[in-house]
């Protein structure tokens, strides 16, 4: 069993484009990880980590804090979690969606691949 749980934000950040990117099957095979900042700070209200693509169209893109990552996007997903690790909030016209641990980000891209 393990007991460690990812809990940087920054971490979880490179896991996430990490799943967008592997897995390259069904609607995924079309999402591309753009812009990257491989030295970004994290910050308490989010920094730029890199932008989300799928068929070279911008669908989102992923901010990172100390303790988390977030996903945001101005399509109207509606995404819902049965999760105490993953949160989503309407933001200033964007859904996002935030990833508490590195365990969350499976279900996070299960849901950015059911809204392809």
């Amino acid at each position: 069993m393990v007991d460690d749980r990812v809990t940087d934000g920054t971490r979880i950040g490179q896991l996430l484009a990490s799943e967008l990117t592997g897995l390259r099957r069904g609607p995924l095979g079309m999402v591309e990880v753009v812009d990257a900042d491989p030295d970004v700070e994290p910050t308490a209200e989010g920094a730029f980590a890199y932008g989300v693509e799928a068929d070279e169209q911008r669908i989102g893109a992923v901010y990172v804090t100390p303790e988390t990552a977030e996903f945001r996007t101005a399509s109207a997903l509606t995404i819902e979690f049965d999760r105490d690790d993953v949160t989503v909030d309407e933001r200033d016209g964007e859904t996002v969606v935030v990833a508490h641990s590195g365990a969350a980000v499976k279900a996070l891209v299960d849901a950015v691949a059911d809204a392809l």
